[in-house]
């Protein structure tokens, strides 16, 4: 019988459907892909076959309808794998689900999120993907430790390609199975079918049942939420107090931390825009980053744009595009307010956290041509590897924590819902003018 549920995360409930046939010994999480949802057709069909096998399932909407609507919060894989791996830890709190083993199902997108999810929790007894981009999780497959299968259609050309690469970089137990003559959807006769056998056959192979798992098991640092890390992060940066300080936030999820840092200072509080650019035919996969000013600066990473082949046409249309976007962002952010000087002053760059370090790379060269006299990257968390890459861009680094096992920024908050634009503003439209900064 089929459950209707609410999974809590974050400050939201996620709706979601919760099915157990009678003797199972496991339960299957579906995370689906791009601009679907619990009801796509096909996870429903792979699900119901999985259930006459004897394995429970469980189909929930990672995004809600709002969330939904900004296509970066669908491509936003950490954030995705932050609300898969809320719906495990509910299953895991729940006195009917939490002795079963767990396994994940992904699709396009969402094959990305649990294999993000799964190498940040090692209890995941398995994976599968179908028609998956796992490539998306590439800086996280080798420390997947769940036996994970890849399911590819035939003709899903150029996906396969991206199967094969993630597939050499695993080092769990893995498979990759070609359905032949089935395209990305699988909307070939008898083809979805194969996909529901073999994700069948592989769960009731690896879901074991195990002794009920601790869900409270805590990670070594989890802020509370973005205020919270501001706060703490404030205190880690006193010594700026009496000094020329601006401080500024990278939207979106930067901006609530910068202004818990600019309150304690006393100092003004501004934005700086940075934009990933986007490979050809795959706008989630970055090549680069490109932040505005007076001196818009690119930066770009030259091995994925040799490995794909990137024409020069084709990046300086992408630069343009969205170096347009990052402009229309920062005028409706500041709402009319003139920007902030920042020749000659301590610039503070805050962000949530940092993960590859793209992005803030290319917020940091932006804001050394206007020439700062000290600029100061300050972060809550950020893995140690990208610190170091960062050194060169930075006077100095403030982070808070540099774990070693770093997954995702989101792993380290327990509320890291998403960031409005509305939000940014509001908290922008409480900031006093430029001239009343100081200029």
């Amino acid at each position: 019988m089929i459950q209707k549920v609410q999974i809590p995360s974050d400050s939201i409930q996620l709706d979601g459907e919760l099915t157990i046939p009678p003797r199972t010994t496991g339960l299957v999480v579906f995370a689906h892909g791009s601009g679907s949802s619990r009801l796509s057709p096909r996870n429903q069909f792979v699900a119901e076959q999985l259930r006459k096998s004897g394995v429970g399932t469980l189909l929930f909407d990672l995004l809600t309808e709002e969330e939904a609507q900004d296509r970066e919060n669908v491509f936003d894989i950490d954030f995705l794998a932050h609300r898969l791996r809320d719906a495990t830890r509910w299953l895991r709190r729940k006195t009917d689900t939490r002795d079963y083993a767990l396994g994940y199902f992904g699709a396009s997108t969402g094959a990305a999120a649990a294999l993000v999810a799964a190498a940040q929790d090692e209890t995941v007894s398995a994976v599968v993907s179908r028609g998956g981009r796992p490539d998306l999780a590439m800086r996280h497959l080798a420390s997947v430790r769940a036996p994970t299968l890849l399911i590819v259609g035939g003709h899903d050309f150029g996906v396969i390609e991206l199967n094969e690469k993630a597939y050499r970089v695993l080092r769990c137990e893995k498979s990759i199975k070609i359905v032949p003559g089935a395209t990305h959807l699988f909307e070939e006769p008898g083809t979805l079918e194969q996909v529901a056998e073999l994700a069948a056959e592989w769960f009731r192979r690896h879901l074991k049942t195990h002794d009920a798992i601790d869900a409270e098991r805590s990670d070594p640092i989890v802020f509370a939420n973005r205020d919270e890390a501001g706060r703490i992060l404030a205190r880690r940066l006193t010594s700026y107090a009496h000094e020329n300080v601006v401080v500024l936030g990278i939207p979106r999820g930067g901006v609530p931390v910068a202004k818990k840092v600019a309150d304690a200072l006393n100092a003004p509080l501004d934005v700086i825009v940075a934009r990933k650019l986007g490979a050809p035919g795959q706008p989630e996969l970055g090549i680069g980053a490109v932040v505005d000013g007076d001196h818009p600066r690119a930066i770009f990473n030259r091995d994925i744009i040799e490995q794909l082949g990137v024409s020069d046409e084709y990046l300086d249309a992408e630069i343009a595009r969205q170096l347009k976007e990052v402009h229309r962002r920062e005028t409706a952010y500041r709402g009319g307010r003139e920007k902030i000087s920042l020749a000659g002053k301590t610039v503070i760059l805050v962000d949530d956290g940092i993960a590859t370090g793209s992005s803030v790379r290319a917020a940091l060269r932006g804001i050394r041509r206007q020439k700062p006299g000290k600029l100061v990257l300050a972060v809550p968390v950020a893995p140690p590897e990208s610190i170091d890459a960062l050194r060169r861009d930075a006077d100095e680094i403030v982070c808070l924590e540099t774990p070693e096992e770093f997954y995702a920024v989101g792993q380290f908050y327990r509320d890291f819902r998403q960031v409005s634009d509305a939000e940014v503003e509001a908290i922008l439209g409480k900031e006093p003018s430029a001239a009343r900064a100081g200029e």
